[in-house]
């Protein structure tokens, strides 16, 4: 779905965490940074993917990897989910889809015969310069930090 792949530059954004901070890209040059996007807060996929993500935060910061997590979800909602979990990293609620389609992740999709515009869930991993190191499409949700990060 997404034209972007490694060693492509990670394309720059701004948007709203669920407090109404402003985060961007550039807030994370000289960091790793570990990009994933999900369809929507609170349900189960994407709870068990950013669950997962966050049980493993310890083992990303040793490794100097920040999380960032980006739905199309309010505000209000990406803080009762952050809250709910306790997640230790922030979520984008990018309601205007300005980072999503920037990503490419935004496009068509299949669910019990149906057809309809989403969020494709894609994780991309960024290095302390700004360059994706590598694109998850395929994202195991209840082991996603062993996906990014191995055994």
């Amino acid at each position: 779905m997404t034209h972007l792949k490694a060693g492509d530059t990670a394309p720059n954004f701004e948007a709203l965490d669920q407090d109404g901070n402003i985060i961007k890209l550039s807030d994370y040059k000289g960091k790793k940074l570990v990009l994933f996007f999900y369809p929507k807060a609170s349900t189960p996929g994407c709870t068990a993917e950013a669950c997962d993500l966050s049980d493993n935060y310890s083992r990303f910061t040793k490794q100097g990897y920040n999380i960032l997590g980006v739905s199309a979800d309010s505000q209000k909602r990406q803080s009762n989910f952050k809250n709910k979990y306790d997640f230790p990293y922030p979520l984008l609620a990018d309601e205007n889809k300005s980072v999503i389609e920037a990503f490419g992740v935004w496009g068509p999709k299949k669910f019990m015969g149906r057809e309809y515009d989403g969020i494709h869930r894609t994780t991309f991993v960024i290095d302390e310069n700004g360059k994706i190191e590598e694109v998850i499409t395929k994202v195991k949700t209840k082991a996603h930090a062993e996906q990014i990060l191995g055994s």
